[in-house]
């Protein structure tokens, strides 16, 4: 057994390959910045790698979604948990997964060639923390991502994510920020970690998950604010009430709105992030003065 450790948005994560001689961390090598030396206290969850694994006998089909890079398939256990296939853009198996109702305990079987196993694997590895983190107030939220010191002058780093559908400029916006307000820095491209801490406090942490950009970084700022992105013939911005910004966040989040408890965490956490913390909607065009009119008013 290859037992591997990581501390993945303040939680640890144990990966374990049975299979080794087409299996290994090399998979995976987003994940090396996350990497800690020994086993960590307590685990979100642990993956086990084996390929002997086989389907689930009695399994029932929940539903089939398409993820944009493959369609995944998923069953409910006579247990309570659940066994997913990945597939590719193809639509080639690349990994069964079967895990626990509380996604603590997991497996998984690869197949393919290290392109496809390591697709499955991490596809894997996302769906399990997203629903996972959802017991621990801890999502997977779709957004791009600055990190920026406090306007105050102390030495608080804030973290803004920017939400909005795919396409819509999430990721022009934040290289607006990038190009025009000084002292920023990209976090994360496309699945950054938002966990609301013991004492109430949301922060935001970047993640092995970074989409098309390669942005994997272990930071961890406090959560700004969240702004959802919205392409309009002029700029302006809007701070939304508590239900409208609860309808505007959810959406980002990744969940499994059929099973209540998991779906119900990620609602209770969602409430506790909008009491703290201001969301809004920009809407812009791609340019500077929308870096500038956003910066000004969300920038704490």
């Amino acid at each position: 057994m290859n037992n591997n450790y990581f501390c993945i948005g303040g939680h640890g994560v144990a990966i374990r390959f049975v299979t080794t001689e087409v299996n290994s961390m090399q998979l995976l090598p987003s994940f090396q910045p996350f990497r800690v030396d020994d086993e960590p206290q307590t685990l979100l969850f642990t993956l086990t790698v084996d390929d002997t694994l086989r389907p689930v006998k009695g399994r029932k089909l929940v539903r089939k979604f398409d993820t944009g890079n493959g369609d995944t398939l998923v069953y409910q256990l006579p247990d309570g948990g659940y066994q997913y296939i990945i597939r590719d853009i193809h639509d080639r198996d690349c990994c069964l997964l079967v895990t626990d109702s509380h996604f603590t305990h997991c497996q998984c079987a690869l197949n393919g060639d290290w392109v496809m196993r390591s697709f499955g694997l991490n596809d894997a590895l996302m769906l399990v923390y997203a629903f996972a983190g959802a017991y621990h107030a801890t999502m997977l939220v779709h957004a791009s991502t600055i990190m920026a010191p406090s306007r105050t002058g102390d030495n608080t780093r804030y973290g803004y994510p920017f939400i909005a559908k795919s396409g819509t400029g999430k990721s022009t916006h934040a290289a607006l920020w990038l190009k025009h307000i000084d002292n920023c820095e990209l976090m994360n491209d496309d699945n950054p970690i938002v966990r609301v801490e013991a004492d109430g406090t949301p922060y935001i942490y970047g993640s092995p998950w970074s989409g098309k950009t390669p942005c994997y970084r272990n930071l961890r700022a406090r959560l700004g604010a969240v702004t959802r992105i919205d392409r309009a013939p002029a700029n302006s911005i809007e701070r939304l009430d508590p239900v409208s910004a609860f309808a505007s966040l959810l959406p980002a989040c990744s969940s499994m709105k059929w099973d209540s408890a998991t779906y119900n965490h990620l609602c209770d956490a969602i409430t506790r992030i909008i009491e703290t913390t201001p969301i809004y909607t920009l809407h812009c065009l791609p340019d500077e003065e929308a870096a500038q009119l956003c910066h000004t008013t969300i920038a704490r």
